[in-house]
Parts: structure tokens; sequence; C-alpha cells
């Protein structure tokens, strides 16, 4: 691979990750990049939510969700930022998405959005709101599955008068 490498065959894009030097990437490529990295982590809250289109930011570092009690990944590649989940909140809500050709893991808007609120003092109550609104108006969810994963992660009666709020 490193004959290949410097004669200019391929191009190394992270540790253990090779692609072709003409190969033509979408704006995602980062995500797949650090999923073929980091198989068990799940993309989250703003990485999430700019891949889904329902906020107006570009997240500076991929926010990833790992289990509780794991210690944290090297990854030197990216910004990353970590955050661990309990088991349940972990397996729920997750779709999986072809970027580039890499199957990458990340949660849906609805368990994305619940996400925003347990975390809104990491990123600011006007993202959380912001995306609820975005999400809402694309009809990208139903308010069951809302309470259904507010449940989960215990927000319930932090989300509850945003959620009366936009029936």
């Amino acid at each position: 691979l490193n004959r290949l490498v410097k004669v200019g065959k391929i191009q190394r894009l992270s540790r253990g990750v090779y692609a072709l030097p003409d190969a033509d990437f979408s704006e995602f490529q980062s995500l797949a990049i650090t999923c073929l990295t980091l198989p068990h982590a799940v993309i989250c809250l703003i990485s999430a939510l700019h891949f889904h289109d329902l906020t107006t930011q570009v997240p500076k570092e991929i926010w990833l969700a790992i289990k509780t009690n794991s210690r944290t990944p090297r990854f030197n590649q990216f910004p990353v930022r970590f955050l661990w989940y309990s088991p349940k909140a972990l397996s729920t809500g997750i779709m999986t998405v072809m970027i580039d050709g890499v199957p990458v893991k990340i949660f849906n808007p609805a368990k994305t959005i619940v996400d925003c609120f347990r975390y809104r003092h990491k990123i600011g109550m006007d993202v959380c709101l912001e995306a609820l609104r975005e999400g809402w108006r694309k009809r990208l969810f139903s308010m069951d599955e809302l309470w259904k994963y507010a449940k989960i992660c215990r927000v319930s009666n932090v989300i509850r008068p945003y959620l009366e709020a936009l029936v």
C-alpha cells in the first residue's frame, strides 16, 4: 500500500482507509471516513442535524455517540467530539445511510431532535428549537415518534411544552 501511495495509484484518506486519486467524494466524506475508522460510533447532534438539513449551522467537529463506560477512541484525522450514551439510548433511532459507498450509522431526525433537547446546554436552545421547527415543517417525523424517543432519553418533561406549542 505504501508503494501504491508513493507512486500515486491510490491516496491515503485515514489510517487503514484508501481511495483512488480521482475518486469523487460528497460533502459528507468526513462522516464516511470517521465511520470506517470507528464502526461502533453513531453520528449524532449537530452533525446529524446538518446531514438531515435541519440546521443552518455547519459543524466544525464531528459529533459521535459511543456506549457509556467505553474509553475514548483515538482519532486524529478530523476534530471529533464524543458523547456517551446508555445502551438503550444508543441502540434506538439508528438509520444506516450510504455516503460515498460506505454504510454510515446516524440517528434519524426525530431521535436527533430529542438528543438536542437532552444536550441543550452543550449546543444551545436556539439550535434545538430551529431543528424542531424545521423538522416539523418538512414532516420528517410524527409527534408520537418524538414522544417515544423523549421517554427513552428521559427528556419528556423538557420537550413537552415545545411539542404542545407546535400542535
